[in-house]
């Protein structure tokens, strides 16, 4: 972050300018969209988008660096809020439509990026938390459930009704995560 405050202003403002468009073409076209386009919309040349960001992977995490810490802290709140089950599968819900309206993150996620850390972080615990309380199977992983998330948005996408499965098949995925006895 130091290095995007000491940019000259004019610098500075067509890397805004490029993260604007980028949001906007990744929300219209998914992870794909052209690269040109997002330059062509932020009204700067492709060798200044690639200056500032010189893969398509780099432009997507500058992107969404903000949501993600967003739904990432989302999961220390809900924790705060309802029991470890509970949360984990609201947290879920949430992550899964953030993946619906954020097209650009399941990439990411599905990448494994750095970027994605703060989500990691945070199913972890939710996770950790689900075990402790006998809710969660033991042998259950944060990772299996980031997976699982994945794959529960992407069913969800292809089912059509901008999102409207993400809580039928998380409670159908939970089934199958509950141990023995849960609730």
């Amino acid at each position: 972050m130091a290095q995007v405050r000491s940019m000259r202003a004019d610098a500075r403002r067509n890397r805004e300018l490029l993260l604007e468009a980028a949001v906007e073409a990744f929300a219209a076209h998914g992870e794909g969209a052209s690269l040109d386009d997002i330059a062509k919309r932020a009204g700067v040349g492709s060798g200044t988008l690639y200056r500032h960001f010189p893969t398509r992977q780099a432009l997507l995490e500058a992107a969404y660096v903000d949501r993600i810490e967003s739904i990432a802290a989302r999961a220390g709140e809900l924790a705060g809020q309802l029991p470890p089950g509970e949360a984990l599968v609201e947290w879920l819900n949430e992550l899964g439509a953030g993946m619906l309206r954020i097209r650009g993150l399941r990439a990411l996620l599905g990448g494994g990026t750095e970027c994605c850390d703060p989500l990691k972080g945070a199913v972890s615990r939710l996770v950790g938390a689900a075990r402790e309380a006998g809710v969660l199977r033991r042998d259950v992983e944060p990772v299996d459930v980031l997976r699982l998330a994945h794959g529960v948005a992407t069913a969800s996408e292809l089912a059509g009704g901008e999102g409207t499965q993400i809580r039928r098949y998380l409670e159908l995925l939970m089934t199958g995560l509950r141990a023995q006895g849960a609730p």
